[in-house]
């Protein structure tokens, strides 16, 4: 007979860590340092109708906590080119890049997918520049002959 694993859920306001607008880890002693810690935080990112969470399963538990982030919980961190270009997440999900998702604020890049908002990081940025074309002021994506408007 199966038991049923006891829930924790814990709220952003009762969270004592949060993610930086960079896509960086932090507590109140600063930025999370440890490579392992900061791939363990990453990979356990996920989203339900109360927002992001980390979570963490035990045989006794499992837990959801739900954390601030100053502008979105996921972030590009590499790009293969493949066939197309796949985005490889922060928290290890890979995603096919549509380039009319792409747009620009505030000197960063994003892709607006229907689930998620999904910022580049600065290595990312640099790897996908290539693609990037500024005419005038505004932002293109160029792609095998295709040009796509990057909006603002």
């Amino acid at each position: 007979m199966s038991q049923k694993k006891k829930q924790i859920i814990i709220s952003k306001e009762d969270a004592v860590f949060w993610m930086d607008k960079n896509g960086n880890w932090q507590n109140e002693n600063g930025k999370f340092e440890h490579p392992r810690i900061i791939k363990y935080f990453n990979a356990s990112i996920k989203k339900d109708e109360n927002g992001y969470y980390v979570h963490q399963e035990t045989n006794e538990c499992q837990e959801k906590v739900y954390f601030n982030h100053e502008d979105t919980a996921l972030f590009v961190l590499d790009i293969k080119e493949e066939d197309k270009i796949i985005l490889i997440l922060n928290n290890n999900d890979k995603i096919s890049l549509n380039p009319e998702q792409l747009f620009s604020m505030d000197d960063s890049l994003y892709v607006q997918t229907p689930e998620h908002l999904i910022k580049f990081n600065d290595r990312s940025l640099l790897k996908i520049s290539k693609f990037l074309e500024e005419k005038n002021g505004h932002l293109y994506f160029k792609i095998k002959g295709k040009t796509y408007d990057v909006g603002l």
